[in-house]
């Protein structure tokens, strides 16, 4: 038993609140357990400079921890981004390119921004749970101003975290098992159980294949849990 009550392979209690504001097309808060992230999708016209000549959209993400989202205040990065930022914002842009279809969208971009209200361990995999959800929401606004066909999707994504805590193998971990872990994975897979991003460290021990493997397969678990709370979620009105 863990020090929240939870089994070894069950997630935190995760909520998507779709909706969430009125200006984005897509806004999302999802919350797992005490980590909270605000997530938005925009749409702009044109691509970036050295994407134009492709005749192909584009979408790029946006990452940050807000000053009150843990205990000790975070500053805001106003002149340079830190290097773990920059690591987090490029995977969740990474993550959500997998299943798009560029061609489809034209010459606009959709830019994806993603808040945590809240900290208390995998903010990032929570952001690319909740960042597919406003995309999506964004998607369908954009079909239907015209801009393009729904069909820009081409599959669902979540992303979860995963580490050997105590020798042992735990789902979705929070804050005090993070930094507690001898290996930590965050994990990233879409909907037809196709990896996008396996990042695994050996934090305090190595880890052999046989560990390696009993992660993945309880990721594996805890994304078809997440992507069934993302259909949904986008089954309910907003």
């Amino acid at each position: 038993m863990r020090n929240d009550g939870r089994q070894a392979d069950e997630l935190r209690p995760v909520q998507i609140l779709r909706g969430f504001t009125d200006a984005a097309p897509g806004s999302v808060v999802i919350r797992a357990g005490r980590t909270h992230v605000f997530c938005t999708a925009s749409i702009e016209m044109g691509v970036p400079e050295w994407r134009e000549s492709s005749g192909l959209g584009w979408l790029t993400a946006e990452y940050d921890m807000l000053p009150g989202s843990s205990s000790q205040r975070r500053g805001r990065n106003r002149t340079k981004v830190d290097g773990r930022t920059q690591e987090i914002q490029r995977l969740i842009g990474r993550s959500l390119r997998a299943v798009m279809d560029f061609s489809a969208l034209g010459a606009h971009t959709i830019y994806l921004d993603c808040d945590v209200l809240q900290a208390d361990g995998g903010t990032r995999t929570a952001a690319v749970t909740g960042a597919y959800v406003a995309l999506f929401d964004a998607v369908v606004a954009g079909a239907g101003r015209g801009l393009w066909s729904e069909k820009v999707l081409t599959g669902g994504v979540a992303a979860v975290s995963v580490g050997l805590v105590g020798g042992k193998a735990l789902l979705d971990l929070d804050y005090s098992e993070d930094v507690a872990a001898e290996v930590d994975c965050n994990l990233v897979m879409t909907n037809r159980n196709e990896w996008i991003e396996v990042q695994a460290t050996g934090e305090r021990a190595t880890f052999g294949d046989a560990a390696l493997a009993e992660l993945l397969a309880l990721g594996k678990k805890g994304i078809g849990r997440l992507l069934d709370l993302q259909r949904a979620a986008l089954a309910s009105e907003s």
